[in-house]
């Protein structure tokens, strides 16, 4: 997708009421297009605060077009907006969650405008949910995505609720069905969450840092190492919980000398160098 937006979009979303019955198929295009393409755009800055000062605008525009979409597109989209910026560039808690929160709502909605197998997800229990995430058909994969991403990070906002946490079984399951449902396009990423997924709890606790380290190594092949957000969760997330400090150390350095400028991944290519140097400057004290 082009990374700029297509200002005839908007245009569209503000024509007069009497040509939005002729022109609801458009128009549900039109917003489709210019959500993705306000995501890509935003992926494509190298200029973090840029993002997080433009950002809410971006998301007021989106809440206008996923208000009462039916196309899982849009919802997607809104989805995955809400679930970076309200993870990445919020630091109050409270609003973190209010942003996860609606994060969470437009994944619901995404996948089960896509199949309506999908619908009522958050109601079932563990062997009905699986029922119902293996029912889902290949349509469904990039919604189910977005589902599982606007959960993880309502999962990440609501840490210290043990109900939130409880329902990390259900995202790795979400995950590994769209990972079957979806392209090459996605694979990479699918890869990268099963890897924090499971790096994120100790054996004890139900973890699985093997089982982490595979997904992240899988992900680094995937994305041919141009996604440096991978080793920065490698390092985090598996190095240090098995007190890795040879592989953590080497992970963020390749990631201090790598090339941030990556299409669709500079932005957070560049927050993952801030991060790797902050990883490493605490090293010494962790380890």
């Amino acid at each position: 997708m082009a990374g700029r937006i297509r200002f005839g979009a908007v245009l569209l979303a503000l024509l007069p009421a009497t040509c939005l019955t002729g022109c609801a198929s458009i128009a549900s295009s039109a917003a489709a297009g210019l959500a993705g393409n306000l995501s890509a755009a935003i992926l494509e800055q190298d200029d973090p605060e840029l993002v997080r000062e433009a950002t809410p605008a971006y998301l007021v525009l989106i809440d206008s077009f996923a208000r009462d979409s039916s196309d899982p597109e849009v919802l997607g989209a809104a989805a995955e907006l809400y679930a970076a910026y309200g993870t990445l560039f919020v630091d109050d808690a409270d609003r973190s969650r209010r942003l996860t929160d609606r994060a969470l709502t437009y994944g619901r909605r995404a996948v089960c405008a896509a199949d309506e197998t999908g619908c009522e997800l958050q109601r079932l229990d563990f062997d009905a949910y699986s029922s119902a995430i293996a029912g889902l058909r290949k349509r469904s994969g990039d919604a189910l995505f977005s589902y599982s991403l606007g959960t993880l990070a309502w999962i990440q906002a609501h840490s210290a609720d043990f109900q939130a946490l409880a329902e990390l079984p259900k995202v790795e399951l979400a995950l590994l069905r769209a990972g079957e449902l979806t392209g090459p396009e996605r694979q990479g990423d699918i890869y990268k969450y099963l890897g924090v997924l499971n790096s994120l709890r100790p054996p004890a606790l139900g973890g699985d840092p093997g089982k982490g380290k595979a997904y992240f190594e899988r992900a680094i092949e995937l994305t041919e190492g141009r996604d440096l957000s991978v080793k920065v969760e490698y390092a985090r997330g598996y190095a240090r919980l098995v007190y890795d400090r040879e592989l953590h150390d080497q992970l963020l350095n390749e990631v201090l000398t790598a090339d941030v400028q990556q299409p669709g991944l500079t932005l957070f290519n560049r927050m993952a160098q801030a991060e790797a140097k902050g990883l490493l400057a605490s090293a010494d004290d962790y380890f």
